[in-house]
């Protein structure tokens, strides 16, 4: 008997996105419908929490431990002498030592210089914005405010306001390809997006579409990228031996009002540690291996990602 495949990884991390933002918990004003079918056809996790703000709840997803072990600060600026320590072992590292092929695509923020970044942390290949759309810089040439897009640790270009509306797109574009070339061998993808962090540029297709102003269009736009990721692992008949997870970095960022999202009937939001700020909205879905429209209540978190995924 032929010795069966590793399974592979999806994982779509979110940014700022709440509980009460998607179809399965609850939103009305967006519609998802194919987050609405990844939970038909997986298992809500709503008691899953990640830390209050990114850069440490990437860390702890990242290399399963809290932040406060691996000394991982609230949020790492651009530029800055300090990011995830290339000693610690890495999800993308531990699965790579089994032979995976692994790629980062989107919002890293984790540290922001060579020693800090993807390809040094397991990643084989990345593509994506090294820390938050808000943290733009002038650009000495053309004047305007503007934030790196880079190709593995290289700066490919530098993204203006208008153009980052074309970046769930783009992110989209890659992870598909990623999959489509790795289909003949086990591969993680970590797909953190920079939608739905302030500023919110949605896609033209997407815009005016929900009856939630431009954060919604954003999330129908995550819900549209999500569903052409497993169409991608259907088509290739991957779905079968493939784990997704679809979840976010924490809670809505309250204060940004008609641009945040929504903790649902959750209190609080990012930045705090009640409930909002931390229980955050959670897919899980393998065919086959998950029971159809499940749910569980049981306490997990980011921090077990790592230990699941090395463990199957």
């Amino acid at each position: 008997m032929a010795e069966k495949s590793p399974p592979n990884f999806v994982i779509i991390f979110i940014d700022d996105m709440g509980y009460g933002d998607i179809g399965p918990y609850g939103a009305t004003k967006q519609k998802t419908p194919n987050l609405d079918r990844m939970a038909s056809e997986g298992m809500k996790l709503t008691s899953f929490y990640a830390a209050p703000v990114c850069s440490v709840s990437r860390a702890q997803l990242l290399t399963g431990c809290y932040g406060a072990r691996i000394s991982v600060p609230a949020v790492y600026s651009p530029g800055g002498n300090n990011g995830l320590n290339p000693n610690e072992h890495t999800i993308a590292e531990r699965l790579k030592e089994k032979g995976y092929a692994t790629m980062c695509i989107g919002k890293w923020h984790v540290g922001d210089q060579p020693e800090f970044l993807p390809t040094r942390q397991g990643f084989d290949h990345y593509f994506g914005i090294p820390y938050s759309n808000d943290m733009q810089v002038r650009s000495s040439e053309s004047g305007q405010p503007v934030v790196p897009l880079l190709r593995d640790d290289k700066v490919a270009e530098l993204l203006t306001d208008d153009q980052q509306s074309h970046i769930v797109k783009r992110y989209t574009d890659e992870a598909v390809r990623f999959i489509t070339d790795s289909k003949d061998k086990p591969f993680l993808l970590y797909l953190p997006h920079t939608a739905i962090h302030t500023p919110i540029y949605p896609g033209e297709a997407f815009r005016g579409k929900s009856s939630n102003g431009r954060v919604g269009d954003w999330i129908e736009e995550v819900d549209w990228s999500t569903g052409r990721i497993l169409d991608t692992l259907r088509d290739l008949k991957l779905s079968e031996n493939t784990l997704v997870i679809f979840t976010t970095d924490n809670g809505p960022w309250l204060i940004k009002g008609a641009d945040s999202g929504s903790a649902g009937p959750l209190r609080g939001g990012k930045g705090s540690t009640w409930e909002g700020g931390v229980r955050v909205p959670t897919i899980a879905w393998w065919p086959g291996k998950i029971a159809p429209n499940s749910k569980v209540d049981a306490v997990a978190g980011t921090i077990d990602l790592l230990p699941t995924a090395v463990s199957l």
